[in-house]
């Protein structure tokens, strides 16, 4: 997992330290110090002078071993209906990027129409403060309007909410969020919200954008752009499980446009820059000097009287100075407008972009995005030189699904190389990481029937799973060695599977009921944990027939034609 980059890598660096840190000392534990500490406790002296032996436990064989093994189809059968489950079972998988975690709180940004005053924003937001005290679930909450965190320029017509919810409440936090949505849109429809948890938002600006869903579309002309940006909103907005869409259009408040007319300039004799002086002069005014008073530097503005009130009237009737020292309306010599607002431009690599954002509402990620590019492909035609990328929590939970899938082809390979290097023997290693891999349709079946999300935690418990069993297999045919020395392949295999029968339920067994809690959900912060527990334990189930059964089966058939090749 150190190859683990990203967002990812940040959420498995203390889980792979702590992983290291404890094998490593359990390995030192159990070669010095158990031992040491069986010796303490275990003194025959005391024994060997009373003349007794000491007692040796015989192994109960198990009968129903030699049942199966002398049954290899039972085992086939067993391991074809896993491949088809995993076959079957994958692409139905729900996937998604971190585990979600209902966290009990609420982060709602907001914002009024573009050029809405601070004042009138505030009256928007007391209506919608109204609506919120009346949800039970809610318990406090706080705002912020005109400001954010950083030293950032805030428009006034934007901010934030932080909403604390009950700790006893009857709803789930996603359903408290609808209930809000609902209200807000029935009442301040002018207002875009857009909700999220704290994590989610933490996260969110660590992966440079807030919502899990983002679609960037590349292209030269600002126009097109928005155009395509409004298209693929209204595309995202229909399609099931999204929510809070967003063009990515972002209007600043109203501006005066004042074009100059180039050619009358040259008429009159007027220069651009003396013109763009008496403009700004007459509705900004111009530092014209200083004023020394008292050891300090006062700067002197010259505007002209009233200008605080100029309206779109005012400056149009406003004179421009001629170089002869005749003043003519500035109508004359340039075109005064009042626009609604312009569009911020973004970019990314030097190109420009439209960004549409959405959040998702009970769906996870995987399914949405999917049908969220089929809509795209089959009804968005982009004009040359214009393409699109997919952002967000999606562009994260492929690169982590990329990563990770190296990661378990990787550790899969080193436990082949481990047995081989063991046992010398390419057949028994192929067999051993057969038994290994195919205990992740344990992991695919447990998430499928709970309904949880493959993502970056539940990938986890799928390359575990390989270990442990990879590890439990070796301890099996290393005992079934060590048997064929004084039985036959038979009694050794029954002698082996009887001997690490009680380890294996033990190890099994304990593993799922430490990770029950965590599977079901319960504790603070178990949410977070809870696809990995489901992962692990649907593995440990698969695991208990796979290495009682289907092992034991195909080591007898491998052994039964090599003494078959050795006779003939």
């Amino acid at each position: 997992f150190v190859l683990m980059t990203g967002v990812a890598g940040s959420y498995f660096q203390v889980m792979t330290n702590t992983m290291i840190i404890t094998l490593v000392c359990s390995f030192f534990v159990t070669w010095i110090g158990l031992p040491v500490i069986y010796l303490l406790l275990t003194k025959d002296s005391h024994n060997n002078a009373s003349g007794k032996q000491a007692v040796v436990h015989e192994v109960k064989p198990q009968n129903w071993v030699r049942y199966f093994i002398q049954r290899p189809y039972i085992s086939f059968v067993f391991m074809l209906i896993l491949i088809a489950s995993i076959a079957i079972v994958f692409p139905r998988l729900q996937t998604g990027f971190l585990p979600e975690m209902d966290e009990g709180s609420i982060v709602l940004d907001y914002a009024s129409p573009p050029g809405t005053s601070l004042e009138e924003t505030d009256r928007m937001l007391k209506e919608v403060e109204k609506e919120i005290v009346k949800i039970p679930d809610v318990q406090a909450y706080s705002r912020r309007t005109g400001t954010q965190m950083g030293f950032f320029i805030t428009e006034p017509n934007t901010g934030d909410y932080l909403i604390q919810l009950k700790t006893n409440r009857t709803k789930s936090t996603d359903e408290v969020i609808s209930d809000i949505r609902a209200h807000i849109e029935s009442t301040q429809p002018a207002l875009v919200v857009d909700f999220g948890q704290v994590i989610g938002d933490m996260l969110g600006d660590l992966m440079s954008s807030t919502q899990p869903i983002e679609i960037k579309i590349f292209g030269n002309d600002q126009q097109k752009l928005q155009g395509l940006s409004k298209q693929v909103a209204d595309l995202v907005s229909r399609v099931s499980g999204t929510a809070d869409v967003f063009d990515g259009i972002v209007l600043s408040g109203p501006t005066v446009n004042v074009q100059p007319n180039f050619a009358m300039l040259a008429q009159y004799g007027v220069t651009p820059a003396s013109f763009q002086l008496q403009v700004q002069t007459g509705m900004q005014g111009n530092v014209i000097g200083d004023l020394y008073d008292k050891q300090q530097l006062s700067p002197i503005r010259m505007v002209y009287p009233g200008s605080r009130k100029f309206s779109i009237s005012d400056i149009s009737r406003m004179k421009i100075f001629l170089p002869n020292g005749t003043a003519i309306p500035i109508q004359n010599l340039a075109k005064v407008e009042l626009k609604s607002g312009s569009a911020e431009v973004e970019r990314e690599n030097l190109q420009t972009i439209g960004v549409i954002t959405a959040r998702l509402d009970n769906r996870d990620l995987g399914s949405v995005m999917t049908d969220i590019q089929s809509a795209i492909r089959s009804k968005v035609n982009l004009p040359s030189g214009y393409h699109i990328e997919y952002g967000g929590a999606y562009k994260e939970q492929q690169q982590s699904f990329s990563e990770l899938l190296t990661i378990l082809i990787a550790s899969s390979l080193l436990v082949f190389s481990v047995i081989l290097f063991l046992f010398k023997d390419f057949r028994i290693a192929f067999l051993i990481l057969l038994i290994s891999v195919l205990g992740i349709s344990g992991s695919y079946l447990a998430l499928f029937i709970t309904g949880t999300p493959l993502n970056v935690g539940s990938y986890t418990g799928l390359i575990m799973i390989v270990g442990i069993i990879g590890e439990n297999a070796i301890f099996t045919f290393l005992q079934f060695k060590e048997s064929l020395h004084d039985k036959d392949v038979d009694d050794a295999i029954t002698f082996a599977i009887s001997t690490r029968l009680r380890p294996k339920l033990m190890t099994a067994l304990g593993a799922i009921i430490a990770l029950m809690p965590l599977a079901l959900g319960i504790g603070a912060g178990a949410q977070l944990h809870q696809p990995l527990a489901i992962a692990v334990i649907g593995g440990f189930i698969v695991a208990l027939p796979l290495l009682l059964v289907a092992l034991p089966s195909l080591i007898r058939k491998f052994y039964s034609k090599k003494a078959t090749h050795a006779n003939g």
